[in-house]
């Protein structure tokens, strides 16, 4: 089988299960290297298979002599190519550092590129992690899974857990989006009302349906509904639907309500009317102690439909486990009675 030298440039890896290639990981550590980038098209020379590394590596592939540490190893990964060192191939205990032992067939092209049939976007930061121990996982989710991918394929175990629960979280947050329904209409909230079983928390918010001017804090107060209001549907919007009547029936300007089983459970009107000395002003306050009472009320309709459902479903367990009971069971006899 032909041998391998450095000055040739390394191999490249043929597409294997990762079990196959999870088997041949058993080489030891080593540091550091650079990478760059560009597009180029290569002729391929026939697989071979890795059996000697410039004559360093132990018979028995436990280590890597420590002449070929800091000699350069090149990869043409789906035409990106990248310039490392055999330290940080070598590193971790991963599918790149088993293309060293011999027991991976391999591709090189007419330069000595070790070529690898996998996209390069995210190859440079697997080295960068064989070099590091650790890189910031990306934020977006497609990113991610793309890297995740990349990890399971060259066997960074390590990375690849982290990414597992990364991806995961992101999905989560990715679902973990604030709706809520706005209405401008009694009919709409009369078909919203109709088909949910979720409690309701609706606040009637119309600054516009003023006959008199406000007071000096009643903006402030407007805007700290808004605030709470966007921090209840965010906190509770998996338990209660939140609705946003943005034009307000009765005129309301300010008015919370609280719908539970199909009914006006509570209100809170948070507008009045003042008489100054001059004129008449609105005034809105902002009881919140008052709303989150409210709201932790409301919930408790949530609770009594999950409990008359499991009150149910033991009632009826309760009615089979009697009639069971209750059934006459085989007569018992003995040598005396016959």
């Amino acid at each position: 089988m032909a041998g391998f030298h450095l000055g040739e440039g390394p191999l490249a890896v043929t597409s294997q299960s990762p079990q196959s290639r999870k088997s041949n990981l058993r080489m030891s550590n080593s540091f550091s290297g650079s990478h760059t980038s560009r597009n180029s098209h290569r002729s391929l020379q026939s697989v071979t298979t890795i059996k000697s590394l410039d004559s360093t590596l132990a018979d028995g592939h436990s280590h890597i002599h420590p002449t070929s540490i800091g000699r350069y190893v090149r990869f043409n990964v789906g035409g990106c190519l990248y310039f490392t060192t055999i330290g940080t191939v070598c590193k971790r205990d991963t599918m790149l550092r088993a293309m060293f032992t011999g027991d991976l067939a391999v591709q090189v092209d007419n330069e000595g590129f070790v070529l690898l049939d996998r996209s390069g976007k995210h190859f440079g930061e697997l080295l960068s992690y064989l070099r590091d121990g650790a890189i910031p996982l990306p934020d977006g989710l497609q990113e991610s899974s793309e890297l995740l991918m990349e990890a399971k394929y060259y066997l960074f175990e390590e990375l690849a857990d982290q990414l597992v629960v990364h991806v995961e979280q992101l999905r989560k947050d990715s679902m973990a989006l604030c709706r809520m329904a706005m209405v401008t209409s009694s009919e709409e909230f009369q078909k919203i009302l109709l088909n949910t079983n979720k409690p309701i928390i609706c606040l009637n918010f119309n600054r516009f349906h003023n006959k008199y001017s406000y007071t000096g804090s009643s903006d402030d107060n407007l805007l700290k509904h808004l605030e709470l209001f966007d921090r209840l549907a965010t906190r509770f919007m998996d338990r209660v639907m939140f609705v946003k009547d943005i034009v307000g029936g009765d005129a309301e300007i300010c008015t919370w309500m609280f719908y539970g089983h199909g009914k006006r459970q509570a209100e809170i009107t948070c507008d009045a009317i003042v008489y100054a000395t001059d004129n008449k002003h609105i005034k809105i306050d902002f009881p919140e102690a008052k709303i989150y009472e409210e709201c932790l009320n409301i919930m408790l309709f949530e609770e009594r439909v999950l409990d008359a459902e499991r009150a149910a479903a033991a009632a009826q367990n309760q009615g089979l486990l009697l009639s069971r009971r209750s059934r006459p069971g085989p007569t018992a006899t003995s040598d005396s009675d016959n």
